[in-house]
């Protein structure tokens, strides 16, 4: 196939590398008109985090980022990770692959995990012709990788419109898989070491003021980033691997059918031990360097982002994190921000590595137990706002 330049727009947009820049709208570009986002997320992901099932709550939303990546056959797209689902923006070339994949996962994630996955792909002259936009920026967070931002208010309307059962992609025929290659969770609990892990989701409120909400996030991120490693979860060394019994499970369930099950998992299994090996032993396998992989999983990972509002997972003090509560909740009291807090003792990593040899690898962190789930489930029932775009982010 070959790629027109709408195709290559995420890939031309010029990357920014500190990360209050998402507040800063020059560094952000208006999705082309021909696009459209594919979204989705699982329908009560709260009673699922309360009955243990948080990690496929978590493998179930990045899944949605998989399978559409997979079936467009790129990794060069704006996506966001939101612990309990995902929003990818596709060109028109791949529109219907990306139906096809959403369709393929409602029907996994039925069968696979017991989750209900919604799903839904909106174009983008419907969202604006709401008044609203979607603004892409670029945020380099390592040499080898870089994530979407998203402002302009669409990402955050076309999400409503699809739990309205609006712009529905109905699940696939039963048995129907999507592409899920190089979707893995083999790393275990990342605990805190200064605090408390804490998910944090700011969004603009009722008093629509732009400017106010801009100095509250530039507040709250330049408290996070006061901590070690600017709040980051993840030890610059990286994470300490981990497959225990339910996640090689899960994995196989990624991997393959019911009854093909066995080779996955003793694959999952050969491949985790020789990774291991190579770092621990600070061995190079061709191109694979054990120990550098490691490190390049903390530096890839997408800890904090922008998606018509804040989203981080730190790991935070005491002192620190109740600056961050006193600044939401005078912003809330004064209609500037909703927002919603969970805390916990750990943070949990989904990997999406479709080739180890290549160092782009991707990394989605959210809390260990709810995350930004939970905190999301703090801002239902309060009145939600629609900001327009020029007054994002």
């Amino acid at each position: 196939m070959v790629e027109s330049d709408s195709d290559r727009f995420f890939s031309r947009i010029p990357v920014f590398e500190e990360f209050g820049g998402v507040t800063d709208l020059g560094n952000y570009r208006p999705l082309p008109d021909d696009w459209a986002l594919a979204t989705g997320d699982i329908v009560d992901s709260t009673g699922a985090i309360k009955a243990g099932s948080y990690k496929s709550v978590n493998m179930a939303g990045a899944s949605i980022i998989s399978a559409v990546l997979n079936a467009v056959g790129s990794q060069d797209l704006p996506f966001v990770f939101g612990g309990d689902g995902a929003t990818i923006a596709v060109p028109p070339s791949g529109i219907e692959k990306a139906r096809a994949a959403i369709a393929a996962v409602r029907t996994w994630a039925d069968e696979e995990l017991a989750l209900d996955l919604r799903g839904a792909v909106v174009p983008l002259k419907d969202i604006r012709a709401q008044g609203l936009d979607v603004l892409v920026a670029r945020f380099k967070v390592s040499d080898n990788a870089s994530y979407a931002m998203f402002a302009g208010g669409g990402a955050s309307w076309a999400e409503a419109r699809m739990k309205e059962g609006q712009f529905s992609v109905p699940a696939a025929p039963a048995t129907v898989r999507p592409d899920l290659n190089g979707l893995s969770c083999r790393w275990s609990p990342i605990p805190s070491r200064h605090g408390e892990i804490v998910s944090i989701i700011a969004v603009p409120g009722p008093a629509q003021d732009a400017a106010a909400f801009r100095e509250l996030i530039n507040g709250i991120v330049a408290i996070a980033a006061s901590e070690e490693r600017g709040g980051h979860p993840v030890p610059a060394e990286g994470p300490t691997p981990g497959l225990t019994r339910s996640g090689l499970e899960l994995e196989a369930r990624v991997r393959a059918p019911k009854g093909q099950r066995l080779k996955a998992k003793l694959r999952a299994m050969m491949e985790y031990a020789l990774g291991n090996g190579l770092a621990y032993f600070n061995m190079k396998l061709g191109d694979f360097d054990g120990r550098r992989y490691k490190s390049e999983v903390a530096a890839n990972s997408d800890f904090r982002k922008f998606d018509d509002g804040l989203k981080m997972t730190v790991d935070v003090d005491k002192t620190r994190l109740a600056m961050i509560e006193l600044r939401l909740e005078e912003a809330a009291r004064t209609a500037v921000c909703r927002y919603g807090i969970h805390r916990q003792d750990a943070a949990l990593m989904t990997c999406f590595v479709v080739n180890p040899m290549q160092r782009d690898h991707m990394h989605f962190i959210d809390g260990a137990a709810g995350g930004y789930a939970l905190a999301a489930a703090q801002l239902k029932g309060k009145a939600p706002v629609m900001v327009r775009a020029a007054a994002t982010p």
